[in-house]
């Protein structure tokens, strides 16, 4: 186990394409730390320069005390695991795991003794003796985890490992790869683009778009404390509700103007409320989460909102309704659910307001 430091780690490639901007953060030693982000904002790209796949542009990147911006991936101790498995097909499950062993040099015994302890640890003993290609993806991807496992690297690397999966074995696999983290204690990188994923794996998130770092942080503080609109929106399913509109203040509240004659009530609390007052006579974006919007009876606080698709998911139902010329969603409970075109009103826990500034996109 080791600490992973990266000091203004930059990726710049031959054409002036910038896939990392300046990464600057620290993996405590034992922490599973996720790496999230849409496809191409630089996050695979930053494990890959961990693992030495990618030559560093810029920076210091340090494995425990050791600095390794020139030393090659195989000195590295560290174990990676890909999207795509890459298992050898000619090979069994049993010498799949031991190859690297046997290019160490360690006698059969010791090689059998490793593949096994890693096997049980997988419940992969009743298939050793199989090839990848007689194996369910599941069971390839735990083949993957395994041959990581015997390496007993100080760093463990995961970049995308389950996007192969369907959704039912991605959520068995996640339980799995949490139970190992515990079991190993070992320090862990995660690439995901599912922020459910990251949300229920990560210690820590670092949350990525355009090559840059927008918040690093534990993912409740995230979820609750998003610093800018992306974040905000990326993170959460369904994502947050957003409202834009000028505020204006009347009989001593603020109000948001979301569509004619339809106004939202503010409820800032502590210093967001001189934050919002500044912006009187200005356009604000609001941010709610579906959870925060519920259906209930007109009144003065309510805004109407037309129903323009109904989703019942099973233990829950997602609403989605268009509401002053912004789409929305609720998320309620599977029972009583209004119909398409029926006009409903919404109330709104105001107190969980979000506030960004409309052109930086940051909150307030």
């Amino acid at each position: 186990m080791a600490k992973v430091s990266l000091q203004h780690l930059r990726k710049v490639y031959p054409n002036g394409y910038v896939g990392v901007a300046d990464a600057s953060f620290d993996i405590a030693d034992g922490e599973l730390l996720v790496l999230v982000g849409p496809s191409g904002c630089g996050k695979s790209t930053l494990l890959r320069m961990i693992a030495g796949l990618e030559t560093i542009s810029g920076g210091e990147l340090r494995i425990g005390e050791r600095l390794v911006n020139e030393v090659p991936p195989k000195d590295r101790d560290i174990a990676m695991v890909f999207q795509s498995y890459a298992l050898y097909p000619h090979m069994t499950v049993a010498e799949n795991l031991g190859f690297g062993l046997k290019l160490r040099g360690l006698d059969k015994a010791e090689i059998a003794r490793q593949v096994g302890e890693a096997a049980a640890m997988l419940e992969l003993q009743p298939l050793l003796d199989r090839k990848p290609a007689a194996l369910s993806g599941g069971q390839r991807q735990r083949v993957a985890l395994g041959r990581a496992l015997v390496r007993k690297a100080q760093v463990f690397l995961l970049d995308e490992p389950l996007s192969n999966l369907d959704a039912k074995l991605r959520m068995t696999m996640r339980v799995e790869i949490a139970r190992l983290h515990r079991q190993l204690g070992t320090t862990m990188v995660y690439v995901t683009h599912d922020q459910v994923e990251a949300m229920t794996l990560g210690h820590r998130i670092v949350v990525m778009k355009d090559g840059k770092i927008q918040q690093i942080d534990t993912p409740m503080a995230l979820y609750n404390q998003p610093v800018n609109l992306f974040v905000a929106t990326f993170l959460g399913s369904p994502k947050m509700n957003t409202l834009t509109g000028p505020v204006s203040e009347r009989d001593g509240d603020l109000h948001l103007r979301i569509g004619e004659g339809v106004d939202l009530r503010l409820r800032p609390q502590g210093e967001a409320l001189e934050k919002v007052r500044g912006y009187l006579g200005r356009e604000l974006i609001v941010g709610l989460r579906p959870e925060d919007m519920h259906l209930a009876e007109a009144g003065p606080h309510t805004v109407p909102a037309q129903v323009e698709v109904v989703e019942p998911v099973g233990n829950e139902a997602f609403l989605n309704l268009s509401c002053g010329g912004s789409d929305l969603v609720l998320r309620l409970p599977p029972f009583d659910l209004p119909k398409v075109g029926d006009t409903v009103h919404l109330s709104y826990a105001a107190e969980r307001m979000h506030f960004f500034d409309r052109e930086s996109e940051l909150r307030l």
